[in-house]
């Protein structure tokens, strides 16, 4: 099965997201326009609207109810990109310029904001304290864990549970309630709607070990952005712990990634020393190990085509190159 044909049973509820989400920007300001729908223009996986409507494909056929949802979930992950590219001082982003590169910080700032506050009023709209007492909760530890990233940089005393931390808030928690707020607008059981979260929880635990691996071993053209570019700022990720522990290069390692100015100039030789040392691989059963928790949720599911869909799609985000 090719990666398009996972989202095939929602493909047409994804058309309406897709041509929805510029259309829910919608500002007076035309500076603002532009630069709010610039990452939308930009294309993008809409990994995070595509399991809410595959969550709720499960249980109902009608997807019209989830379409705002699978909006502003897409909108809430695209301001936190704004945001996180004024951080990261990154120029590009999905093959393109930054929002940040052609607006500057503050323009990128308010509009990363006016994103955010697009999707809080989409699902305001639900009229349910549950849906936006969920995605609060959420948007608070995304936050968390931008700034648990931001104090550990150049860290090279960060351990495991510290990195774990992270990418729960960078990545899994949005997929995880994406899946459990697609499931929770239909009759789906408590104990489903569980078993989804969780899936999504540990797809998007794979799908960030995963990221991580290929910030070291994918080209520029394939990510989009410029590779390495976690260890030019400083960003020490599961393969860099890795190596860190078991290269015989180690103490050259500390040395260079204790180093903002050797981050930059040495990145090659970092990224050929983790290799080496087996950072990858360590990586990647990681991820496997994710992708296996993930899988084993679906049993607690309803046996339909959506679910194997779902087990195409976590076999998938471990074994991805771009």
């Amino acid at each position: 099965m090719e990666p398009n044909d996972f989202f095939t049973p929602v493909a047409d509820e994804l058309q309406i997201v897709e041509s929805s989400l510029e259309t829910n920007i919608n500002t007076k300001l035309s500076i603002l326009q532009q630069a709010s729908t610039h990452l939308i223009k930009a294309g993008g996986k809409r990994l995070r609207p595509a399991f809410a409507l595959l969550a709720a494909r499960m249980f109902v056929d009608d997807l019209d109810e989830i379409i705002p949802l699978a909006v502003a979930l897409e909108l809430t992950h695209m301001a936190t990109l704004v945001h996180d590219d004024v951080i990261d001082n990154s120029q590009t982003r999905r093959g393109t310029d930054t929002v940040k590169s052609l607006w500057g910080n503050r323009l990128s700032l308010y509009a990363g904001n006016y994103i955010f506050s697009s999707s809080l009023a989409l699902v305001a709209g639900y009229r349910r304290q549950d849906m936006i007492s969920i995605l609060a909760d959420t948007s608070m530890k995304i936050c968390e864990g931008e700034i648990i990233q931001m104090l550990s940089a150049y860290n090279i005393e960060v351990g495991l549970k510290n990195y774990l931390r992270r990418i729960e808030r960078k990545t899994a928690l949005l997929i995880s309630v994406s899946c459990q707020l697609g499931a929770l607008l239909t009759p789906a059981s408590q104990a489903e709607i569980a078993a989804l979260q969780k899936y999504g929880y540990y797809l998007g635990m794979a799908f960030q070990v995963t990221d991580d691996i290929l910030d070291f071993v994918a080209t520029e053209e394939v990510l989009g952005k410029p590779t390495a570019s976690d260890i030019k700022q400083g960003i020490i990720t599961l393969p860099t712990i890795y190596a860190l522990r078991v290269s015989p290069h180690r103490q050259q390692l500390q040395q260079w990634l204790s180093s903002a100015q050797s981050c930059i100039e040495q990145a090659d030789h970092i990224v050929d020393l983790v290799i080496d040392a087996g950072g990858i691989d360590y990586a990647y059963y990681a991820a496997q190990y994710y992708t296996a928790k993930a899988k084993r949720q679906l049993s607690y599911l309803p046996d339909t085509p959506i679910t194997e869909n779902l087990r195409n799609i976590s076999e998938f985000i471990s074994e991805r190159n771009y």
